[in-house]
């Protein structure tokens, strides 16, 4: 199964963003070769420029505060397992104090390392990173792999409280949601969401099928359009077959 996932906010779009990121990076700085290492910190950049939101902090700060109050409501109830809440609560509060403790503006140690910064002035350009223009990178590029992964772990690491927070969030979106195995006839879905609220929408697909949903919501209605994927015609064109897939309204 392909899950597609559509926020229905700007804060939602933001948190979806920075786990990708936060992935990629975390798959980067693991490797070896410094073509990894070149992505990995280019992605540190990338990072800082979503996370540069200035409300960003404060937002995850009290939504993870939200989400402490709604589950110590659910203790004492014979449905809802102690030591999975305890755990989940556990987990907030370790979040909500690392979360806490970053101080100043975010990532404004990278904004005042001079070198970092000319690689990022440089890295703005197409080819602009090349030995020629930042001879220091290229060197950096070819210091011993174990050396380079511990510095870019000390330039990651200070910002690991947002992916964190992030991801107790996003995973109480996930969980909150319960999929409908729906039909889109010809491609195409429509729903009246008759006053329903949601933060993102979920769409889960047999990988097998050659399309992908286009989806589109107001606070009226949920559109989905089922986009044939025919790698000889690479123009949108609606599936012209009958689609199975499911559909999770997440909502916290």
């Amino acid at each position: 199964m392909i899950t597609y996932e559509y926020p229905l906010n700007e804060r939602i779009r933001t948190l979806l963003r920075l786990e990708d990121l936060f992935e990629r990076s975390r798959h980067f700085i693991a490797r070896t070769d410094p073509l990894d290492h070149h992505v990995a910190l280019l992605t540190l950049f990338e990072i800082l420029e979503v996370a540069g939101r200035a409300d960003l902090k404060s937002d995850l700060l009290q939504e993870l505060e939200r989400q402490k109050q709604v589950l110590a409501s659910f203790r004492n109830n014979p449905d809802i397992s102690e030591d999975a809440l305890s755990h989940v609560m556990h987990d907030i509060e370790q979040a909500s104090a690392a979360l806490f403790s970053m101080t100043g503006k975010i990532g404004q140690y990278v904004r005042e390392n001079e070198w970092l910064m000319s690689i990022k002035q440089r890295t703005g350009i197409p080819g602009g990173a090349c030995e020629f223009d930042l001879p220091s990178y290229h060197y950096w590029l070819h210091r011993p792999a174990d050396e380079r992964i511990g510095q870019l772990a000390a330039w990651t690491s200070p910002l690991y409280p947002l992916r964190d927070g992030s991801a107790i969030v996003l995973k109480l979106l996930r969980e909150s949601g319960k999929p409908q195995p729906l039909s889109a006839p010809l491609g195409t879905f429509q729903q009246m969401l008759g006053g329903k609220t949601a933060q993102m929408i979920r769409v889960r697909l047999e990988s097998g099928l050659a399309c992908v949903p286009e989806i589109s919501a107001n606070k009226y209605v949920l559109n989905v359009r089922f986009l044939a994927q025919n790698g000889e015609d690479p123009r949108p064109k609606t599936a012209d077959w009958d689609i199975n897939f499911e559909l999770t309204f997440c909502n916290l």
